[in-house]
């Protein structure tokens, strides 16, 4: 579909996922044993025929960076096909740092004009889904919209973290919206927004411009409400699966919703694409199972030596698993070594860990899941249990106790 232009917001940390975002923004995060987030979003473009592509970034950029490369995992370079990263920038009446989703594509406004799209499409880069845009698209043509948003279903427990609507559904696909609220205190509608937007482009044009003039700069606030006034806004309605992933425990849920004889998440049959060229993916032997070894329900790669028992977990390439050593409920990135007779549980794990020998970390069961960020230490014999943060590159000799209390952070 030439004639679209897709930009992705690819650019936020997520405080809430705390330590496994201290150096990587959300849409980088490792997912499912092999991909990244930004992934899932990158190949419903590329499946959807939609190939011109600029990508917003700013926290720590460079491992995106490196990962979207010059975009031909996702067959995005050619003469009339692209990606293009577009990072905060200083210049002479604008500011070097996004303030907001809005913000970030009014100050790339002459990146739009040169691509001249008949339409513009807008994502989020860190969701977890499956859609044909092309289904979207067709849906805001039909209806003649001046903006479509996209909106999936959501317990109304947590809806108060949503952008939320009530859309008068017309088809099974939607239909007009007829009130939108912003993360609203008492929720009274299910269906969230996906952060997922077809816009005319001089509706857009027009709806940033008036919105840098009022010093606001996020899309959910402050532009949808205004459009609703004045515009044929639309809502399409996406009943497949949609992981949020925003909180640890949502982000270690999608993940174990890859496992099993009939995961809920069959990421095989969507054909999720990503870049196997990248230094940490490449050049990688077969995964090594050893004699000792037991698994059971589990996902593991190329480059992972697995001597221990491990199950219900996703196992990163380089992933170590000594002998005697136990690994259940648990996510481990890129390269980490979990030494013989250590029990790992319900934890979530960054690349280039060692878990030292003997070492218990984490808690089976529903406890609280367990943080350990990018190159720690972790002494042999030490007990971590749940809920407790471990913050990036801590040695060994930096846990002054034998012993933590749930919840506690190591800093």
């Amino acid at each position: 579909m030439k004639d679209v232009l897709a930009l992705i917001l690819a650019g936020g940390r997520v405080d809430e996922l705390d330590v496994l975002t201290f150096f990587r923004p959300k849409s980088i995060m490792p997912f499912g044993g092999l991909y990244r987030i930004i992934d899932f979003p990158m190949s419903n473009l590329s499946h959807s025929g939609i190939e011109r592509v600029g990508i917003f970034s700013q926290y720590r950029p460079l491992h995106l960076m490196e990962h979207i490369s010059n975009g031909a995992p996702w067959d995005m370079a050619a003469r009339d096909r692209f990606i293009t990263i577009l990072p905060p920038f200083k210049g002479r009446e604008i500011s070097d740092w996004y303030k907001g989703t809005a913000d970030a594509v009014y100050q790339n406004l002459d990146f739009v004009s040169r691509a001249n799209p008949e339409l513009i499409l807008i994502l989020s880069g860190d969701h977890i889904y499956k859609m044909d845009y092309r289904s979207l698209i067709n849906f805001h043509l039909r209806n003649k919209a001046d903006l479509t948003i996209a909106f999936a279903k959501v317990p109304k427990e947590g809806a108060h973290r949503f952008g939320l609507a009530h859309i008068e559904e017309e088809t099974k696909q939607g239909g007009k919206i007829l009130q939108y609220e912003e993360k609203p205190k008492k929720p009274d509608s299910e269906w969230a927004s996906l952060t997922i937007y077809v816009f005319k482009p001089q509706v857009l044009l027009d709806a940033l411009t008036a919105n840098a003039q009022n010093n606001s700069h996020e899309f959910g606030k402050d532009i949808i409400p205004e459009l609703l006034k004045t515009c044929n806004v639309y809502g399409y309605t996406h009943r497949g699966y949609w992981g949020y992933t925003r909180t640890p425990l949502e982000y270690w849920q999608a993940n174990m919703d890859l496992l099993g004889r009939n995961p809920k998440l069959d990421i095989r049959s969507w054909e999720i694409l990503t870049n196997i060229s990248h230094r940490i993916l490449r050049d990688r032997p077969p995964a090594l199972i050893g004699e000792s070894a037991d698994v059971e329900n589990s996902l593991f790669y190329g480059g992972c030596t697995i001597k221990g028992k491990v199950k219900n977990s996703i196992l990163f390439p380089g992933v170590t698993v000594d002998e005697g050593a136990v690994v259940e409920d648990s996510i481990i990135f890129f390269n980490t070594m979990v030494k013989k007779g250590a029990t790992v549980a319900r934890t979530i794990i960054d690349i280039q860990v060692e878990v030292g020998k003997g070492a218990r970390v984490g808690k089976d069961g529903y406890g609280d899941l367990t943080l350990i960020g990018m190159g720690v230490k972790v002494p042999e014999g030490i007990t971590i249990p749940e809920g407790v943060r471990i913050h990036p590159n801590i040695n060994a000799e930096h846990f002054a106790k034998s012993e933590y209390k749930p919840g506690d952070v190591i800093q």
